[in-house]
């Protein structure tokens, strides 16, 4: 019987000794399981439907932080209205800002749309640079080389487990990656209106134009005002689609495309943000569908 129970414990808690990742966006709690596999446990604070802006660090939050061996973020300021208050609520000294355990995916990357200056009448611009670089699949590719060496310097046993599992990864994803920009070549200089600016690394990947943007400055609600002179815009300046991540408010988007008489499209963003953005891999695919369904 106790031999039974032994397995059984066995099988339902594989990853007993697992890493324990708490990812502050789903796309980084993706990636974690990508390179992880059976031995991190993966949670992650925010979901698709949220503006990873603005997360409340609840209690149930700040017990994941207290018990996580790493936790895995954008960095460049995107979750300075909340990050600090969970690392600092939690107690727990090894994921505290320059400590192993505390990993900014954006430190891998160069970011896109540096300010010149920075001044609050500009809205809720990043002094580092615009910090969603995750919808550039080469972005992707950096983050997990270095993601990976950060956790095989954390649990060095399972080190070649990460390794090769990272390996076989990055082979897929470059098939991927491929196979998409391939798919995508209608897109190239397609004019877009959007929401916020959390697509450019979408639009740059792709050599898509952002004509104009809902948000009359970054972070800030769109007005009636705004919407009013943005329409008169694309008189001139017509474009393609008024896009939307799944987090943002429908309204501003379907009224604008409707007025202009183009199609409102909403991208998932993130993984969850559709039923078919399942993984990364599918938050592509799903993303590059719906876009592709503009000019059909």
């Amino acid at each position: 019987m106790r031999l039974m129970l032994l397995l059984l414990w066995t099988f339902v808690c594989p990853a007993w000794g697992a890493l324990n990742i708490l990812a502050c966006e789903p796309e980084w709690g993706a990636l974690a399981r990508e390179l992880g596999g059976d031995q991190v446990r993966v949670a992650v604070a925010a979901t698709a439907l949220q503006d990873p802006h603005r997360i409340e660090a609840r209690p149930s939050l700040i017990a994941r932080a207290r018990d996580a061996s790493l936790v895995v973020c954008t960095g460049a300021e995107l979750e300075v209205g909340w990050l600090p208050l969970l690392q600092s609520q939690s107690g727990n000294g090894k994921i505290q800002v320059g400590q192993p355990g505390y990993f900014e995916a954006a430190s891998a990357v160069p970011l896109l749309e540096r300010p010149a200056r920075i001044d609050r009448s500009l809205g809720d611009v990043h002094p580092a640079g615009n910090p969603h670089i995750h919808l550039d699949p080469r972005n992707i590719e950096r983050v997990a080389s270095a993601l990976q060496e950060r956790m095989a310097q954390l649990d060095p046993p399972q080190a070649d487990y990460y390794r090769q599992r990272t390996a076989a990864f990055l082979q897929r994803w470059r098939e991927a990656v491929q196979r998409w920009e391939r798919q995508a070549a209608p897109l190239k200089d397609m004019p877009l209106v959007v929401y916020h600016r959390d697509l450019s690394y979408l639009i740059a990947w792709l050599g898509m134009r952002e004509v104009g943007a809902l948000e009359p400055k970054p972070g800030l609600p769109p007005s009636s005002a705004h919407l009013a002179q943005l329409l008169g815009e694309l008189k001139r300046m017509p474009a393609r689609a008024v896009l939307r991540s799944a987090y943002n408010d429908p309204r501003p988007a379907e009224w604008l495309a409707g007025q202009a008489r183009i199609p409102a499209v909403m991208l998932p963003y993130t993984v969850g943000g559709t039923d078919k953005a399942k993984d990364l891999f599918g938050l592509y695919e799903d993303t590059l569908n719906r876009l592709l369904a503009v000019g059909n």
